[in-house]
C-alpha cells in the first residue's frame, strides 16, 4: 500500500514506496480505545480501591494502549538505496543487494524476507489479514528487489 507522503525537502530522497497494513492498524488503535477506556472507566467507579489502585488500573491501560500503538506502527519504506523494515519492538535498514527474495508462505501470517545471509525477517507491514492488497504489495515489493537487488528470477 502506498501512503502519500509531504514532499521532501532539498537534499531529500521521497520513498518509492510505504507499506502498512490497514486491518491491523484499525483493529489495534480499536482495541487500546476499548481497554484504556474500560480501565479509566473501572478505575473511576470502582468503589473501595484507593488512589494508588486506581492509578495502576490507568497505567496498565496506558501501557497495553502503547502496546496497541506498536503493533499499529509498523511498515516498511522503500527508497532508492534501502529498505526500511519497522516490526513491533525492532527497526532495521537493509541494503538492496543484502535482500535475495521475499516470500508469503501460504498459512503464514505476514510476509518475509529472504537475506544473502541465511536468516529470514518478518515483515509485519505485509499481512495476510488486508487479502489481495498484500499480495499485491508483496508481488510489487518483489518487483523492486529484483530491480534494485542482486536477485534476479
Amino acid at each position: 500500500m502506498s501512503t502519500t507522503e509531504p514532499a521532501p525537502s532539498a537534499g531529500e530522497v521521497r520513498p518509492t514506496l510505504v507499506m502498512r497494513p490497514r486491518m491491523v492498524r484499525v483493529v489495534a488503535y480499536l482495541t487500546g480505545v476499548i481497554v484504556l477506556g474500560g480501565l479509566i472507566v473501572g478505575a473511576v467507579i470502582m468503589p473501595g480501591f484507593l488512589i494508588g489502585g486506581r492509578l495502576g488500573l490507568v497505567a496498565v491501560g496506558v501501557m497495553i494502549f502503547f502496546f496497541c500503538h506498536l503493533e499499529a506502527s509498523v511498515r516498511l519504506v522503500a527508497r532508492p538505496d534501502v529498505l526500511v523494515v519497522r516490526n513491533v519492538f525492532r527497526a532495521r535498514t537493509l541494503e538492496w543487494a543484502e535482500i535475495v527474495d521475499i516470500s508469503f508462505p501460504m498459512g503464514a501470517p505476514w510476509a518475509h524476507l529472504d537475506l544473502a545471509d541465511g536468516t529470514t525477517l518478518a515483515l509485519n507491514a505485509i499481512q495476510r489479514y488486508d487479502g489481495k492488497r498484500a499480495i499485491r504489495t508483496a508481488h510489487r515489493l518483489r518487483a523492486l528487489v529484483q530491480e534494485r537487488g542482486e536477485a534476479r528470477p
